[in-house]
């Protein structure tokens, strides 16, 4: 029996996938911001744009999104997914180091700019509670607009993005306790002080305890029983798993979903498969960010900016200008230069998607009036909407003519693993001995494995090695490779040699790059791919067998090295012409899967 489908109930996937498809590649070719691309088109989609139209020209119902609760709900796992993948790119103990900004630059911007908001909106005339409220909701910056325009600028490692991200993570952590403060001012403020404060945050302190617990126990036996399977379907229904397991034990302990999710990146980034998740989850992040730009869009009440349009552009510029000015100031507080400081200042100026959050609770529990509450919204919403103008502006004045300086002058932090100089892909016999070498030579480096088990037994080894296809750039990417001065490709597999040495060489054409090859046609087929080096076993079989038979029978040490130096060279020069791939050698001429 044939199911009936109804086009209508899949017309919002559409509008969003059009969106995604079309209407942002084009604000790209614009060198527009992608992200007020999607905001733009939640604008003319939602229930305020077009909608608005719907009673005058029905047909426009057509290009309309019909449920924007229900978008905006799956859009939240955008900021789930994101602070899942920023969790990725830190560690317990990067987050150890960090402390002196987070705990402190980021405590005192959320107090401060709460502070600061919520006693302008007294001196307006608002109630103590409800100003509190709204002073909470706008002093919490947009995470999922700052980080990728930081992460596009690359300049989420220099001292501004680093002061920057520690702000918005320390904003992240604030938003449970904002929440369940709410709940009991929304209860009776008489109460607020009580034990009872202490009991609600008690099973918030417990989820975050279970998680950390949970995590570090299985996590980790959980990814390599996946990852033995051999399966990028079931590896991806594991990362799956573990980003929304995270964020719904969050979510019923009473914290957000997105601070469990940035729990389990923590976690996750401690172990082997930190690199490979990365690069599974990135597709989903970018999506649900979209969407969530998207219901940003929808939610934005242009009536409201028609009706009063002063209030609405007053009180958003009066929270850019307050939030500019506290950040800037602990800023250089905190030993930013002024160029740093006015780049941190007007990435954190905005407002940011938790406002949606705070407000949206403050206005159910009545502790702020609904119609205030929209207009405050909308204010918030616009303002998000002048981040990307905010940030070029800020890398302008104080990011990119500083960021050669500044990047040159500033020491690694203490205790941050070295930059890698080599990226070793395979860990078999021929990889650990390579490993090895380096290390007698103190030349930092980084494995890549696909079998867990010998990423296993490397990591009991104590060396750094990532579970992860390196025929991928973007895995390559993650391990360092464009920093990176060498890659050694040591792989048995012709193919799979082949495959990371043409996706590296288009990467990095500088990249010094040295592989195994299987013999001498592998070798000139390496060559032609890009390899700098290629080193067939047969031929250095051949070799060690002639320097072995020389040196029993007599022959000096030096002329032994020397003619098998000179005979090296004599075999590499052959294989690098172009007739040296001939004949049997085609058969590894087929299409790289890059």
């Amino acid at each position: 029996m044939e199911g009936h489908v109804s086009p209508g109930s899949y017309k919002d996937i559409v509008l969003f996938l059009a969106t995604a498809g079309v209407v942002v590649p084009l604000f790209r070719r614009w060198k527009i911001s992608p992200i007020l691309g999607f905001i733009s088109a939640g604008v003319v989609l939602g229930p305020f744009g077009l909608g608005a139209l719907t009673h005058v020209a029905p047909w426009l119902g057509y290009f309309t999104i019909d449920n924007p609760q229900e978008v905006a709900q799956l859009a939240e796992f955008g900021v789930v997914f994101l602070l899942f993948m920023i969790g990725l790119e830190l560690s317990w103990e990067r987050l150890r180091l960090m402390r002196r900004f987070v705990f402190g630059m980021g405590a005192l911007q959320v107090s401060l700019s709460l502070a600061v908001i919520a006693a302008a909106a007294m001196l307006l005339g608002l109630p103590p509670t409800a100003a509190a409220a709204i002073g909470a909701g706008l002093a919490l910056s947009s995470t999922a607009m700052v980080m990728p325009i930081l992460t596009e600028a690359k300049r989420q490692h220099s001292p501004a993005g680093r002061a920057t991200f520690s702000v918005l993570l320390f904003q992240d952590l604030a938003v449970a306790p904002i929440l369940i403060t709410l709940t009991l001012l929304g209860r009776g403020g008489e109460q607020t002080l009580s034990p009872k404060l202490l009991l609600a945050l008690a099973p918030a302190v417990g989820g975050i305890i279970a998680l950390v617990a949970f995590g570090r126990l299985l996590l980790r036996p959980m990814l390599k029983s996946v990852a033995r399977a051999k399966s990028e379907e079931l590896f991806m229904a594991a990362c799956l798993l573990v980003v929304l397991g995270a964020g719904l034990i969050s979510a019923v302990t009473g914290l957000s979903m997105a601070l469990g999710a940035f729990i389990a990146g923590l976690l996750l980034a401690e172990t082997e498969y930190r690199h490979e998740v990365e690069v599974t989850i990135e597709p989903f992040k970018g999506l649900l960010l979209g969407l969530f730009f998207l219901s940003v869009g929808i939610g934005l009440d242009l009536s409201l900016l028609a009706a009063q349009p002063w209030l609405v552009l007053g009180v958003a510029l009066g929270v850019v200008i307050l939030n500019f000015s506290v950040v800037f100031g602990l800023g250089r507080l905190f030993g930013l230069t002024w160029g740093g400081a006015l780049e941190s200042a007007l990435l954190l100026a905005a407002g940011g998607e938790f406002a949606f959050v705070i407000l949206s609770q403050a206005m159910g529990d009545g502790v702020v009036d609904r119609s205030l509450g929209q207009t405050i919204l909308v204010s918030s919403t616009l303002s998000m909407m002048c981040i990307p103008a905010l940030a070029a502006l800020g890398l302008k004045l104080g990011g990119r003519k500083l960021a050669a300086d500044t990047m040159a002058a500033e020491p690694a932090p203490a205790g941050d693993p070295q930059t890698p100089r080599v990226l070793v892909v395979g860990y078999g016999r021929v990889g650990r001995l390579v490993g090895d070498m380096l290390g007698r030579h103190e030349t930092p480096w980084v494995a890549a494995e696909r079998d867990p088990r010998l990423v296993e037994a490397g990591r009991r080894a104590g060396e750094q090695i990532f579970y992860g296809d390196a025929a991928r750039p973007e895995f390559l990417k993650r391990c360092g490779l464009e920093t990176a001065s060498a890659l050694v490709v040591t792989m048995d597999s012709p193919e799979g040699v082949e495959a990371i040495v043409a996706t590296a060489r288009q990467m990095r054409p500088d990249l010094t790059i040295v592989a195994r090859a299987r013999d001498a046609r592998h070798a000139a087929r390496l060559y032609e791919l890009g390899a700098t080096d290629a080193v067939p076993e047969t031929v250095e079989a051949s070799l060690q067998l002639s320097e072995a038979v020389l040196v029993e029978i007599g022959v000096p040490m030096g002329l032994i090295i020397a003619s098998i130096h000179e005979r090296r060279d004599e075999i590499r020069k052959e294989l690098n012409r172009p007739e040296a791939l001939g004949g049997r050698a085609r058969r590894y001429r087929r299409p790289l899967k890059t």
